[in-house]
């Protein structure tokens, strides 16, 4: 052991001094590799350590690694979720999981809850894996929580609307109920008139919405939110049902709303109660003295006779629905009516749906945003805070909201402006037309087909009605919500805007302003001249096989006339908006002397250094996009959008 210790102490020694040994010892290491190879050891060296660490994981890592990150998996734990903490679960931001809802008709506000069905479909939307697991524990906590939420759940006043015919007397009603219940209760006071009022009855209160007719009252309901929870129907007992009631009734009935009908002008001698009653009971209203279920009430508006019988079954009913809402949590409501006030600015009534409204509140309204500055009621007195059923004036919106535009308060001014963002659907994104029905039928889904027929003549109307009520494909049937004679109207539009519904012409045109409100609206409208084509396109919808057309609609032109080069940015062209405007979000081409130069989407819209969501011709604004700075004056931007081509109905 001594000797063999030595030895290699010997030849460190012999090492360090005679040039021979080092000769000796360099061919015994090139016996190996030469002095060259050296140098080639090196490289072979960091292949030969990785290629053994590499070799096992080589195999999975193609297997393993793209599967995780793109399929992230969302596990909830209860049979619902809000959408804020299912936004926090996907990782994305409240505006874009609001905007997927409401692209699949769910209109949901930040603090509403969804059921696991709704979720599975927005997870699979996102590509991403979905799994509910609720644990023995958690089933027992989950299942009282409703009855907690009860608790908190107080009765509300019950909200109504006033609709029929335009001279059976509505506007005199809706007077004579505010003249005995409001104004003689207050002492000296003046009703501010807000577009919705409250009358107080035996200590109890009624919510009144004071709304032109029924086309406004479906308008409430077009994005989804059912304001009304009983309609009054006026019928005037001397000229009894007219085509403009059964177009009213048939509104209520596509929201699902109670009805009781008031027989006005009983103190005419041309009253005939019976006569109406039998025309009630052929739209099937029969009146309860009748054995039917439909409440009916003789009134005289003009003398005030019947007011307070009507004022009480009108808290029967609402008894009978056990209203409730939640008074704690943020507030929801419903715009009713807005307006651009000289002094005030932007204004909106709004009906509180649930929760409290409070000064100081940020809130988004649609598509827009803001915080409360001013809440006012129905008789002009400033509030600190309103409850569910109060209908106020809001002061502090940015822009002006539309009527049925669901206001929702917020955390932080920044949630407001994100969700009012995504409230901005353009209307080809929200369009539901036949083809996209015989789409949903295609990929499995069930629902019936809503229907609005409008005809030249009764005869065509009750031939189509009959041939299309037949048409049954497995469990899928046509609905026909709402049929008459005469032109489409405004009123037909908004129909079929709140009821998803389709509007069918034959041999019919538009009124008014109909055409472009069902193309600003996103309404489906079908005009044809044979019956034939009519029920030969909605038999194919109902068996899928109904395939959309596309074209290329051109949305805005502009021409770049200046550069503007950052370092940070890149190149901003300056342009110039020459027909139509600029919208964030759509396809966009830049072209360069007739040839296209660059396709994408237009991500970047400024006007004076701040970011816009739209620009309208004739105004100037600047265009940058990511990883694009060939910019060159003189090119032609120009966005378009891909939409379903109207079909052309009447072949002959």
């Amino acid at each position: 052991m001594v000797k063999q210790e030595k030895k290699p102490v010997k030849k460190k020694e012999t090492a360090k001094k005679p040039v021979s040994p080092k000769a000796a010892e360099k061919p015994k290491k090139t016996a190996k590799p030469p002095v060259h190879k050296e140098v080639k050891a090196h490289e072979p060296e960091k292949k030969v350590i990785e290629t053994p660490q590499a070799a096992v994981p080589v195999v999975p890592l193609p297997l393993v690694l793209p599967q995780s990150p793109q399929k992230k998996k969302v596990i909830i734990d209860t049979p619902d979720i809000t959408v804020k903490d299912l936004s926090d679960k996907m990782s994305l931001k409240v505006g874009e999981l609001i905007k997927a809802l409401m692209k699949k008709g769910v209109f949901a506000t930040i603090n509403q809850r969804i059921d696991v069905d709704t979720i599975k479909s927005i997870v699979n939307e996102f590509d991403m894996d979905f799994e509910i697991k609720v644990k023995e524990e958690a089933k027992k906590v989950v299942k009282p929580l409703p009855e907690k939420s009860r608790e908190k759940l107080v009765t509300r006043h019950p909200v109504v609307t006033i609709m029929g015919h335009v001279d059976h007397g509505k506007t005199k009603l809706l007077d004579t109920v505010r003249k005995t219940n409001v104004i003689a209760t207050e002492s000296g006071g003046i009703t501010q008139h807000i577009g919705a009022y409250q009358v107080e009855i035996k200590g109890r209160k009624i919510t009144f919405l004071d709304t032109p007719g029924h086309e406004a009252f479906t308008a409430l309901r077009a994005r989804g939110a059912r304001v009304t929870d009983i309609v009054v129907l006026v019928v005037a007992a001397d000229e009894g049902v007219k085509p403009q009631t059964v177009e009213a009734l048939d509104h209520a009935r596509a929201a699902g709303v109670p009805v009781i009908v008031a027989i006005n002008k009983i103190d005419k001698p041309e009253a005939n109660l019976d006569r109406v009653k039998k025309q009630l009971a052929e739209l099937d209203l029969t009146p309860e003295d009748w054995g039917g279920s439909t409440v009916t009430v003789p009134i005289s508006a003009k003398d005030g006779l019947g007011i307070d019988e009507l004022l009480d079954m009108i808290l029967l009913l609402a008894d009978m629905q056990e209203l409730k809402a939640a008074v704690d949590g943020p507030a929801t409501g419903v715009v009713v009516e807005s307006k651009l006030d000289k002094g005030r600015g932007p204004v909106a009534t709004i009906l509180i749906k649930s929760g409290t409204l409070r000064v100081g509140e940020y809130f988004a309204i649609g598509a827009t945003s803001g915080k409360i500055r001013a809440i006012i009621d129905d008789k002009g007195r400033s509030l600190r805070e309103a409850g569910p059923s109060s209908p106020v004036e809001i002061l502090g919106i940015s822009e002006v909201p539309a009527p049925g535009d669901i206001l929702q308060v917020v955390s932080s001014d920044k949630d407001a402006k994100s969700i009012a963002e995504a409230a901005k659907v353009p209307a080809s994104q929200r369009r539901f037309t036949l083809e996209t029905f015989s789409k949903k039928i295609k990929e499995g889904e069930r629902k019936d087909l809503n229907l609005i027929i409008k005809a030249d003549v009764q005869g065509s109307l009750e031939a189509i009605s009959s041939s299309l009520e037949y048409l049954r494909t497995e469990n899928i049937h046509v609905r026909i919500i709402h049929g008459a004679v005469g032109n489409i109207n405004e009123s037909d539009i908004m129909l079929a805007e709140a009821s998803q519904a389709i509007v069918i012409g034959f041999h019919v045109a538009y009124d008014g302003d109909a055409k472009r409100l069902s193309e600003d609206e996103g309404v489906d409208t079908r005009l044809y001249d044979i019956i034939y084509n009519l029920v030969d396109d909605v038999k194919l919808a109902m068996e899928g096989l109904l395939e959309p057309e596309y074209e290329e609609v051109v949305v805005g032109l502009a021409e770049v006339r200046q550069l503007f080069r950052y370092s940070k940015v890149g190149t901003i062209a300056g342009c110039f908006i020459s027909q139509g405007k600029l919208l964030r979000g759509t396809s966009m081409r830049i072209k360069r002397g007739g040839d296209i130069v660059w396709e994408g989407r237009l991500e970047s819209l400024k006007r004076f250094k701040e970011d816009v969501r739209e620009v309208e011709k004739g105004y100037e604004c600047g265009v940058s996009i990511s990883g694009y700075n060939d910019f060159k004056i003189g090119d032609v931007i120009e966005t378009y959008e891909k939409r379903v081509k109207a079909r052309k109905a009447s072949n002959k």
